[in-house]
């Protein structure tokens, strides 16, 4: 049964007693954590250890880093690699975030590197994937998605991909005023599993965990979560208010 999974992405908010506050919070709130869940929390890099100390007593949570660079060390001021996460004891990382690709220009080869270094680290890599406004108006996603997933993951061995988390985020629905319908995620998600397992396997393909990015809220994560390809959520605006993201965690299947 593959994991359903709550991720929070913080992306550049709140300081560190801000943060603290946060985590607190919804730690201390009525959580219910199944065997097959997880929760996620991409902080920022300067509070990784302090949250990770926080967690580090909680079965099924994790904190995650929001990016990590495509080399394994060198003169790369203000960056941060894969082996710096892995001794201050992270598990997961985002690799490939949408803003990453459009402010940072990340290329499908570079996020390939991000994914390796990760996995040869033992860290999951949460890869993002998704269309934007253009390629959605040309009914084009299907296949633009796709080829994010062939040049960023489809190299890897199926022992390998199954250690990768994918969250397809609908570029298109953030900050534009349009929305995306649970069936149109349902959709996607469903495309991205097709590929996966015209790649792999329907076996393995069916094991691997799709989250959705597309403005998850309390009010519509169990719709989300209810449909049948959609395992959770990467979550950006509500999981900065504990009472959002603890509704969002306790709509997981």
């Amino acid at each position: 049964m593959r994991k359903q999974i709550a991720a929070a992405n913080w992306k550049m908010n709140k300081t560190l007693q801000e943060g603290q506050s946060l985590l607190n919070d919804i730690l201390s709130a009525d959580l219910s954590v199944g065997e097959n869940q997880e929760v996620l929390f991409a902080v920022p890099f300067p509070y990784l250890i302090e949250a990770n100390n926080i967690v580090s007593n909680r079965k099924n949570i994790f904190v995650t880093a929001q990016n990590c660079h495509h080399k394994t060390s060198g003169a790369y001021t203000g960056e941060v690699s894969v082996g710096m996460l892995t001794s201050i004891g992270i598990q997961y990382c985002l690799v490939g975030h949408s803003e990453r690709r459009e402010y940072f220009a990340e290329s499908n080869q570079m996020l390939a590197e991000k994914v390796d270094l990760c996995l040869a680290s033992s860290i999951t890599p949460v890869f993002c994937c998704g269309e934007p406004l253009s390629i959605r108006d040309a009914d084009t996603q299907n296949q633009f998605v796709e080829e994010q997933l062939k040049e960023s993951l489809f190299h890897l061995d199926a022992a390998a991909i199954q250690k990768v988390v994918i969250a397809y985020e609908p570029i298109w629905a953030i900050g534009t005023g349009r929305t995306a319908s649970a069936e149109q995620a349902q959709e996607m998600h469903a495309h991205i599993r097709l590929s996966l397992t015209n790649q792999y396997g329907e076996a393995i393909a069916q094991e691997i965990s799709i989250l959705y990015g597309g403005s998850v809220k309390g009010s519509n994560a169990s719709e989300l979560f209810s449909m049948k390809d959609v395992d959770g959520g990467l979550v950006g605006g509500a999981s900065l208010i504990a009472s959002e993201f603890v509704q969002i965690i306790n709509a997981l299947k």
